[in-house]
């Protein structure tokens, strides 16, 4: 009990005495190098708003939070690096990086990146990497996990092939989450190594770039890529769009890819959707749509389950919001409405079901979850129909809640006769009762974001459901 003692009493003056430092024009230090000889474990560092050229360092304490204030902290390498590596070297553990924007760095062998992890266990948090020979370069450390979300990786890469806008070697896990990955130069948008791989909800899209894969997980492992928008450019240095353990299964197995929810388009004149390695375990294909020419499978796992998928050639025929401005929100017309598999099961300790969409630029919000999801990344109802016998005779009745607040009536399969519109809070208390005008246009811009509950009455026509109201 002594040595205990002893311990907490030497534990406690470290918390105590982590410290905050202010970095920027007009403050005692200018540049954030002349502060990274100083900092202890646990300090944070706020960086003012301002560009920093040719400002290069390492970190070599715990603990740290390194953040901008009031805007990106620009970070300008101008073809420097710190020691042949990056823009900031992190040696230490346990690192917090936010708000900070990466950009120009240069080295010789050719993978100069905006952040160089040499420590265990980073955590990048809405920060914007560009223009650099690498984004993020992980070295290997099975001991290590890390988390990259709300930030934006575009035009990295030396056009080697070699460096990509993310590179991560042999760590424990990554989690890549709500990111804005794009224009790769001749790179792969994301590459992994890592043994656990999660990627979730984010907008990878090549555009009109001349990328290599979209996503490559060249050494295997668990994986799980779920709601994400993949876009591969007509431009494409290969025409591979996701890759899995090509480079050999080497990582801890079993070898299992889960890939649901998905929106995968094309814009070469052929492609392949999953190109996995021949004896992975489990390729699990759920739930995606495959828009654009290709492969939907080349390699021979084990075990290949492929369901509820919607496919096909011409990305026209999925009626996308804008194909042109690489926005693949479906529409009234588009296959895949109210027909996804509910999978009741997790993977990797997460729901297969998606909660969450990306919304652009590097944002996110709650999916709205109904008995008939859809498949793709992006749901499109924001109203459920009830399924009850007073409803089944206006089946054909489609209502979608607009972000503007107007609900839009489909005025060819509305039922015919005068319509009353009325909305109750969760509580049955009346809200909204108006007529339906032969627009088909009811204005609920009054109602504040919530769910509630409608019903439209006719002359012989019922419909009741839940609105939910999220803008």
């Amino acid at each position: 009990m002594k040595f205990l003692a002893a311990v907490t009493l030497l534990v406690i003056p470290f918390f105590i005495s982590a410290k905050t430092w202010e970095v920027g024009p007009g403050k005692l230090y200018i540049k954030p190098s002349q502060v990274s000889t100083l900092v202890s474990d646990g300090d944070t560092v706020l960086i003012q708003s301002a560009e920093y050229v040719k400002d290069v360092c390492i970190w070599r304490a715990n603990k740290l939070t390194l953040m901008g204030v009031g805007g990106y902290a620009k970070l300008n390498a101008e073809k420097t690096a710190y020691g042949g590596k990056a823009i900031w070297v992190i040696a230490g553990n346990d690192t917090y990086v936010e708000n900070i924007e990466f950009l120009n760095c240069e080295v010789v062998d050719l993978n100069g990146a905006g952040i160089r992890l040499e420590g265990k266990n980073l955590t990048v948090r809405s920060c914007y990497f560009h223009n650099n020979q690498e984004g993020i370069l992980a070295g290997d450390n099975p001991e290590s996990d890390v988390v990259v979300e709300y930030t934006e990786f575009g035009y990295n890469g030396a056009g080697d092939g070699y460096s990509h806008n993310i590179y991560i070697n042999h760590l424990r896990s990554l989690l890549f989450q709500y990111n804005y990955v794009h224009h790769s130069f001749y790179g792969h948008e994301v590459k992994s190594r890592a043994y656990k791989n999660v990627i979730l909800y984010n907008r990878i899209t090549n555009e009109d770039g001349s990328a290599s894969y979209e996503i490559d997980l060249p050494n295997g492992g668990q994986a799980l890529v779920m709601g994400n928008i993949i876009q591969q450019s007509k431009f494409s240095d290969n025409n591979t769009i996701i890759s899995y353990g090509r480079e050999g299964l080497t990582n801890p197995g079993p070898h299992n890819f889960y890939f649901l929810h998905n929106t995968v388009v094309n814009n070469e004149d052929k492609g392949i959707a999953l190109n996995i390695q021949s004896t992975t375990d489990t390729v699990f294909s759920v739930n995606n749509l495959y828009a654009g020419p290709m492969s939907i499978l080349v390699g021979i796992p084990k075990v290949y389950i492929n369901q509820s998928n919607v496919i096909n050639t011409d990305p026209d025929y999925f009626h996308f919001k804008s194909v042109a401005t690489y926005d693949y929100h479906l529409s009234l017309q588009s296959p895949g409405i109210d027909s996804a598999r509910i999978l009741n099961q997790t993977f990797l300790g997460i729901p297969l079901n998606p909660t969450k969409e990306y919304v652009h630029p590097l944002n996110v919000k709650d999916r709205f979850n109904d008995t008939h999801p859809d498949i793709g990344c992006f749901e499109l109802q924001q109203v459920t129909r009830n399924s009850d016998k007073l409803t089944r005779k206006t089946e054909g009745y489609f209502i979608d809640a607009l972000k503007s607040f107007f609900l839009m009536l489909d005025n060819d399969s509305k039922p015919k006769g005068d319509l009353s519109f009325f909305v109750y809070d969760a509580t049955g208390k009346l809200l909204i009762s108006k007529p339906v005008g032969v627009s088909g246009v009811v204005d609920l811009r009054e109602l504040q974001p919530g769910n509630y509950y409608y019903r439209i009455y006719g002359k012989q026509n019922l419909l009741s459901g839940t609105l939910v109201v999220t803008h």
